[in-house]
């Protein structure tokens, strides 16, 4: 039986679905030097424009794919960590630290230090359940899209080191390549812990009234032979579009952010 508040809620979320104009067309962006950019374009197609099949370091972006092979678990473990800067041989790109941080927090914040100590408890435990060549074949194949041939070969785990939170050149993509990894239907958990840690507090009630909004992941890459240069990086969504955008030079907090908001004629933050 409906409640008459249940009802007024169909009601009021049908009459402002049926009010609300299809979102217009993107134009064709102008992009500057070097820039990448991928759009899904509905029925499963993609749309790329300048450098969007040019690989690259992926930066922050590895910690999306870290979501796909553990962040289930994490988030059953509601993880946190409290990051000073620095642990061990590493140091926090904020060397003044994140402090407590929880998943969202730290995917949020890129915070490596968090990641790189949940990986190290997941690798513990792949030991225990699943064995050194088991806990490899699962991790490999979670991460073969961006490894290329730089793995070398062995049963055993490699050392996770930070390299595979995206710092240095191990982990490779092209916004294209993102892009259609992200569309993979067995990446939707993937999206879906953007939406819910990137897209704000109330994407829930949104999507209720069909006012999704964006949310997006940046990321900073080193840049191979230029130890003083980063690239930015921004992948993201709303609804069924998704976005992936790489900046050769930049940061992805700064730059990357500002720019994939320009793309899409967002309101600048």
């Amino acid at each position: 039986m409906w409640n008459p508040r249940s009802l007024l809620i169909a009601c009021l979320g049908a009459l402002l679905l049926s009010a609300q104009a299809a979102p217009a067309p993107l134009k064709e962006p102008i992009l500057k030097p070097g820039e990448g950019f991928a759009i899904t374009t509905g029925n499963g197609e993609v749309a790329t424009y300048g450098e969007a099949r040019k690989e690259a370091p992926m930066g922050s972006l590895a910690k999306l794919v870290w979501l796909r092979l553990e962040g289930s678990e994490w988030a059953s473990k509601n993880v946190r960590f409290k990051c000073t800067g620095a642990a061990g041989p590493y140091v926090c790109w904020n060397r003044e630290g994140h402090g407590q941080v929880d998943l969202g927090k730290a995917l949020q914040e890129s915070c490596n230090l968090a990641f790189l100590a949940w990986i190290a408890d997941s690798q513990a435990s792949w030991r225990t359940d699943y064995g050194e060549a088991a806990a490899r074949v699962r991790m490999e194949d979670v991460f073969t899209p961006f490894l290329g041939r730089r793995l070398p070969p062995g049963d055993s785990l490699p050392p996770l080191t930070a390299a595979w939170v995206g710092d240095g050149d191990l982990l490779r993509t092209s916004p294209e390549g993102f892009l259609r990894w992200l569309m993979e239907p067995d990446i939707a958990e993937v999206v879906a812990f953007g939406k819910r840690f990137l897209a704000g507090a109330w994407v829930e009630f949104r999507e209720l009234f069909g006012k999704e909004g964006w949310w997006f992941k940046t990321g900073t890459a080193p840049v191979p032979g230029e130890p003083a240069a980063t690239s930015a990086w921004v992948a993201g969504g709303s609804g069924a579009t998704l976005v992936v955008l790489h900046l050769p030079r930049g940061r992805g907090k700064q730059e990357g952010l500002a720019r994939i908001r320009e793309i899409l004629g967002l309101k600048a933050k």
